[in-house]
């Protein structure tokens, strides 16, 4: 058992690195580029994060594992908003600024309720995996020319939103740092959450198997826990360092890339229809959570700790549901 439990400890203590080094580099990229920290997390650290789902749903597309490949992203999202937005919340409050919560949970929505249509309606093609990605490179990009032109306002609103909850808590004047020292801080800190994301689901998996635990449940849960933990570690770093913007970004982001950019790679590689229990159950699961998020972030643009609580209880219930 030592090749199983060996990748899982190991893989735990990276993502836990990784992820405080990850933030670290992240906020100070975004004070070097005139970018607020949200951005940082709906791009650079939503891209990183979401790595490990990437590799594990081409990989099981291309081994003709559909459950794996797209239990992998639907439980991922499923597990950020219930787990991972529950566990940040209870460690501190998440700030919601208010051009996040219009523009990119909006975002977030649209892009859940399309791919839930779609996975119910026809298979997952070449050319609709094209045209994911061309709505992520798409949003991308008016993401960062939205913020460069409003100056910085969603990090403003993020100040008073943290003022208002704790004055303590209002963030001093940014401190200069080489770009080039902060992206290679990044850099690190990605390439340890990778890693240690990839020893994860090796173990993970291996655990699961050797319980003979069903294809799309090992996808749902074991799989999409464990390419999300580094979601996980990253957000509850952030929300430690009271960078809630980069936690919530981060989760919002990984979402709207894991459906746009995991998704479409994994339909332009390995074209399959989502399987049927995905398609009727856990799509429409994902849909209502992320409906959840958004109403739970807009009362007070924040997501407060019984909040947080509320997220946890209904990913316990998701499980219960759903293991065998």
């Amino acid at each position: 058992m030592i090749e199983i439990w060996l990748p899982l400890a190991g893989g735990l203590v990276l993502l836990i690195a990784g992820g405080d080094i990850l933030v670290r580099g992240a906020v100070r990229v975004a004070e070097r580029l005139g970018v607020s920290p949200l951005v940082i997390g709906l791009t650079l650290v939503g891209f990183g994060t979401s790595t490990p789902e990437l590799v594990t749903s081409v990989q099981a597309a291309l081994a003709g594992a559909p459950g794996i490949a797209w239990g992998n992203i639907v439980g991922s999202n499923i597990a950020n908003i219930l787990l991972i937005a529950g566990t940040s919340a209870l460690v501190f409050p998440i700030i919601v600024a208010a051009p996040a919560l219009k523009r990119d949970a909006g975002v977030m929505l649209a892009v859940a309720t399309g791919f839930t249509a779609l996975a119910a309606l026809m298979p997952m093609s070449r050319g609709l995996g094209a045209a994911f990605l061309l709505a992520l490179v798409a949003y991308t990009a008016l993401a960062f020319r939205q913020e460069r032109a409003s100056d910085g306002g969603a990090l403003h609103d993020k100040q008073i939103a943290l003022a208002a909850l704790d004055p303590a808590l209002t963030p001093g004047p940014a401190r200069p740092a080489s770009l080039t020292v902060s992206l290679l801080l990044t850099l690190g800190g990605l390439a340890l959450v990778i890693g240690g994301g990839a020893a994860l689901v090796h173990g993970a998996v291996a655990l699961a198997q050797s319980f003979a635990i069903p294809e799309t449940v090992i996808g749902l849960t074991i799989v999409a826990i464990g390419t999300s933990m580094p979601e996980l570690v990253t957000s509850v770093m952030a929300a430690l360092r009271r960078q809630g913007d980069v936690a919530f970004g981060n989760i919002v982001g990984s979402n709207i890339i894991n459906i746009l950019g995991i998704g479409g790679i994994t339909a332009l590689i390995a074209p399959t229809p989502v399987p049927a229990a995905i398609a009727g159950f856990d799509a429409p699961v994902m849909l209502g959570v992320t409906v959840l998020m958004v109403v739970v972030a807009a009362t007070g643009l924040r997501i407060s700790r019984s909040e947080g609580a509320l997220l946890l209880a209904g990913y316990a219930i998701y499980l219960a549901v759903i293991w065998p």
